[in-house]
């Protein structure tokens, strides 16, 4: 049987069931594809003897006949994860030749379940970035080209080489990290699917940091059926982690009913921005259009502070950055420079992280050290925490007068080229976040649904918004609307 590792997780899992093909025939279907996929670098580590390994042991444990829906299936993990025994860089030469003696709650719970690591996937450095163009690893690339036009674009970012592994069938699905819309905008740059959960839904433990209130982990993956799958076994209470939520997990799979009659779907006039290209609009008519047919109510509501988003984002998220990162100063792990005599303590700091961080790294933290100093803390920080706590307020009245999702674009444009948005100008960067930012601020699920394509045949992407703790709910409105919409494009293969 060819191609095995274009199958979805759940044809794959119902094909093992059935011992219709074994986890090491669809792991080295992976692992074959990966070898001859160097030319997107989405894997930063590769694992295969680990993942062969892993497949025996799920092989026999569905034998055995008592295996978790994701037993066998091979996924890839973004670097931000911490893996035992393997490298766990978080895309930072600061962090090279880290391997850590434990392994994230996560993957423990994907691993306990008996899925299979295919390797270590390629991400913007300690995912700050929109593009996965500020890796030590190089950047990631989307398999998706456009027209005849051989331009490397942007797999999105900072799950750059998740969703790219995933869109090219590298790996079944992947895990991604969320902070300002690291999963759902390289899902929709790529014709994934992406969810972030709610904030506290997935432990944070041994994931790691970027800007803690705000980060949050989620599956990328091929259908909205297999993030459900993925989603369940990736959910649940961690003591390790104090932001964790004691809430039992549902089966998000059996919520997947595609009925949606009578729900009401929230249309915020805020996202209809200025210079929002035609194409982009167009796609949020027919989205609307679309669940209306299903049964849903349209209703138009507003999200006032929605302007404020990204200015208190790149406040608060660049504070805790900075805080995070300070314990990479070339002491207990990574990275240390070479000193030369007569340097003290203070130099050492200095030099290490000179070397081992990236420029955007570097602005950001200083960003956030400028926030947070004695002078400034009111006037910036504690001003972009009142903002944020009015923009939750504004999710939060939208909900309380009955809506049940929110619907609105993922990206103000499609994948843009590698190396079009230069250093010149990161807050032209920064603008990437303007639909999703708002979904962390408030600790709001969101998810992103493959809709359609643009003139010069890329991907676009939808995302919805859910009330808090209802990813069911919210996959089940995503599932219907991928159902109407009927995305089946591929990337045609060029690497």
């Amino acid at each position: 049987m060819t191609e095995l590792n274009k199958l979805t997780l759940a044809d794959a899992r119902d094909k093992l069931r059935a011992k219709e093909v074994t986890s090491v025939e669809l792991t080295q279907s992976c692992i074959d594809a990966i070898e001859k996929a160097d030319a997107l670098n989405a894997y930063a580590h590769k694992t295969p003897e680990i993942a062969l390994e892993q497949a025996k042991a799920a092989d026999a444990r569905i034998a055995e006949g008592d295996a978790p829906a994701m037993c066998g299936l091979p996924v890839g993990i973004k670097d931000l994860f911490c893996t035992k025994g393997v490298p766990s860089q978080a895309a930072s030469a600061i962090l090279e030749g880290f391997k850590p003696e434990y392994e994230s709650t996560i993957t423990s719970k994907l691993f306990d379940a008996g899925s299979v690591m295919l390797g270590k996937l390629n991400m913007d450095e300690f995912a700050m970035g929109s593009s996965n163009e500020t890796s030590v690893y190089g950047n990631a690339v989307n398999p998706w080209r456009r027209g005849n036009d051989d331009a490397q674009l942007t797999p999105g970012g900072s799950s750059g080489g998740s969703a790219s592994a995933v869109a090219a069938d590298l790996c079944l699905a992947a895990t991604g990290t969320d902070t300002g819309g690291s999963i759902r905008q390289p899902a929709a740059f790529t014709g994934t699917v992406g969810i972030k959960p709610t904030y506290g839904r997935c432990s944070r433990w041994g994931v790691v940091a970027f800007a803690s209130s705000l980060d949050q982990a989620g599956p990328m993956t091929k259908s909205v059926r297999d993030a459900a799958i993925m989603l369940e076994a990736m959910c649940g209470h961690d003591e390790k982690d104090s932001t964790s939520a004691d809430l039992a997990v549902p089966n998000f799979e059996a919520m997947l009913t595609g009925d949606i009659k009578g729900k009401k779907i929230g249309i915020p006039k805020e996202y209809r921005m200025d210079g929002m290209p035609g194409e982009i609009e167009k796609l949020w008519e027919d989205g609307q259009a679309m669940l209306k047919d299903a049964g849903a109510e349209i209703v138009d509501i507003s999200l006032p502070h929605t302007k404020y988003a990204l200015p208190a984002y790149y406040v608060i998220a660049p504070a805790e950055a900075s805080s995070n990162l300070a314990r990479y100063d070339g002491v207990r792990f990574g990275h240390r420079a070479t000193l030369e005599a007569g340097d003290g303590i203070t130099e050492m700091y200095e030099k290490t992280r000179a070397e081992g961080f990236g420029h955007e790294v570097q602005r950001r933290v200083m960003i956030g050290t400028y926030v947070l100093s004695a002078g400034f803390y009111d006037a910036y920080y504690n001003r972009a925490r009142r903002v944020r706590a009015l923009i939750k307020k504004d999710f939060d009245d939208v909900f309380a007068a009955g809506v049940d999702a929110i619907l609105t674009p993922a990206t103000p444009s499609a994948a843009f080229g590698l190396g079009e948005m230069t250093d010149a100008d990161p807050v032209q960067m920064y603008l990437n976040d303007v639909f999703t930012v708002t979904v962390n601020l408030a600790g709001l699920p969101g998810i992103s649904v493959p809709a359609g394509l643009d003139s010069q045949g890329l991907p676009l992407g939808l995302q919805l918004i859910g009330r808090p703790w209802e990813e069911g709910d919210l996959l089940n409105t995503a599932y219907a609307l991928e159902g109407a919409a009927g995305f089946v494009a591929k990337p045609s293969q060029w690497w």
